[in-house]
């Protein structure tokens, strides 16, 4: 009976133990529908979309994760037409290693990097989102020319320091006359009623650091060509090396006064009429609708992919440069100071166009004419130090007829940027300049037929 009675008590137990077990779930189930655990799971959500993936739902989390890396890679690769060109570069290491045909290796290269430097400027650009004005210009101005400088490091270390020279003349010569004239004249044309403005004093700037750029190119042709050093060819090249030191500072120095210093002098006019009243037509205030199509992480994942590639395809295109100029009969002046600036340019190019026609001249400004800036007062000098370390005579002589043409170009932007105003005729006239540039350099050939070689 006792028996009984205990196993009856137990029963009970168990079942007011089971009951209430169902309670706690479903109270558990009930308490999923606060508002506690509704914001509990938001946060959940934009954590796993930031990247931190919770272990509770490892599922869910993967699925998130995917779904985000198929919207970048939509986003970037299969948004722009320009990337049908991306199958290009792989199609080029294919003839390299079947043929060895340098002319088509060449070509397939420069179409294969075309897509990626402007990709390149696609993800600096976003970037610029989660940066200022003046940053956003800088990053574009840099990663717009990480195609030219790996190019002209592979080149350094091939020995072909005439081709890292034209090279880099050739990206001062495209920024400063094609894409500043392009967006001189896409954005008059779209602005056709009113003259755009941009900040003048800025402009001012980077004409005198390229004035300071043409000096230092200047004084070691005119060394060399009226025989003046006191240790023959050796007085040229350490003038070189101490004049790059002396211009790596003073970049150095500008990049502090434009960042730390009187930051007041580059603040975009656009920023200061829309702060002034320009809102009632509301076309100030479209862009600040504009907003990343990709997160800042998605556009530091993608920079270090295209900077890789890139690198990749510009190891083939230096390889190629002189099979190219033997089989289509063209000047190796005129390959590196025409056609791989526009390659390289790409970048800078859609930029500039871009930001002129959306009426923000300074961006398009700092794009071109900071990339001249940045190409000639930080480029050739640190291509001269690293040569320097890799033991190759890399020099500032660029030859006279080099020098004088990035002299008179100075000179001439100059005068289109006293005024701190544009228009499409000035782009036009810009353009001419560079079709007359580019017809130089196709009739130009070095005077000595070693110029290509490692300088002894």
């Amino acid at each position: 009976m006792d028996v009984k009675l205990q196993l009856e008590g137990a029963e009970s137990n168990l079942e007011m133990g089971s009951l209430g077990d169902r309670s706690m779930h479903e109270f558990e189930d009930d308490s999923l529908f606060t508002p506690e655990a509704e914001s509990e799971k938001i946060q959940r959500v934009h954590g796993l979309q930031n990247g931190s993936v919770s272990g509770d739902f490892p599922s869910s989390g993967n699925k998130i994760l995917q779904n985000s890396v198929c919207r970048s890679i939509k986003t970037v690769v299969f948004s722009n037409k320009l990337n049908l060109l991306m199958p290009f570069g792989p199609l080029a290491i294919m003839v390299h290693n079947l043929t060895g045909h340098k002319g088509w290796v060449f070509f397939l290269s420069l179409l294969g990097i075309t897509p990626l430097a402007e990709r390149l400027g696609y993800a600096t650009e976003q970037l610029t989102f989660f940066t200022g004005a003046t940053v956003g210009g800088l990053l574009n101005a840099t990663f717009g020319n990480a195609t030219e400088l790996i190019i002209s490091i592979y080149a350094l270390k091939s020995g072909m320091i005439r081709v890292v020279q034209l090279s880099l003349l050739g990206s001062i010569l495209s920024n400063m006359l094609l894409v500043l004239g392009c967006a001189f004249f896409c954005g008059g044309l779209i602005c056709c009623k009113k003259e755009q403005v941009f900040n003048k004093a800025s402009a001012v700037v980077n004409s005198g650091l390229l004035l300071m750029a043409v000096m230092g190119l200047v004084f070691p042709a005119v060394l060399h060509y009226t025989h003046t050093e006191v240790h023959f060819g050796k007085s040229e090249l350490a003038l070189s090396r101490f004049s790059s030191c002396i211009m790596l500072v003073a970049y150095g120095a500008y990049l502090f006064f434009q960042l730390r210093g009187q930051t007041e002098l580059y603040v975009p006019l656009s920023e200061d009429e829309n702060q002034t009243g320009n809102d009632a037509d509301h076309g100030g205030n479209h862009d600040d609708n504009e907003a990343p199509e990709i997160s800042k992480w998605e556009s530091l994942i993608w920079l270090a992919i295209m900077t890789a590639w890139i690198s990749i395809l510009s190891q083939y295109v230096v390889d190629a440069i002189e099979g190219a100029s033997a089989s289509w009969n063209i000047p190796i002046s005129f390959i590196s100071v025409i056609l791989l600036p526009i390659v390289g340019n790409a970048a800078e190019h859609a930029s500039a166009i871009m930001f002129a026609m959306k009426d923000k001249l300074d961006i398009s400004l700092g794009v071109a004419i900071g990339s001249s800036t940045q190409i000639s007062m930080f480029g050739i000098p640190f291509c001269v130090v690293i040569g320097w370390i890799m033991g190759r005579p890399m020099d500032l002589n660029f030859q006279l007829f080099e020098t004088a043409t990035l002299f008179i170009t100075v000179i001439v932007v100059a005068f289109f940027l006293q005024e701190g105003t544009s228009n499409y005729f000035k782009g036009l006239m810009l353009i001419l300049c560079y079709l007359i540039v580019a017809a130089s350099f196709f009739v130009h050939e070095d005077p000595t037929p070693d110029d290509n070689q490692v300088k002894t």
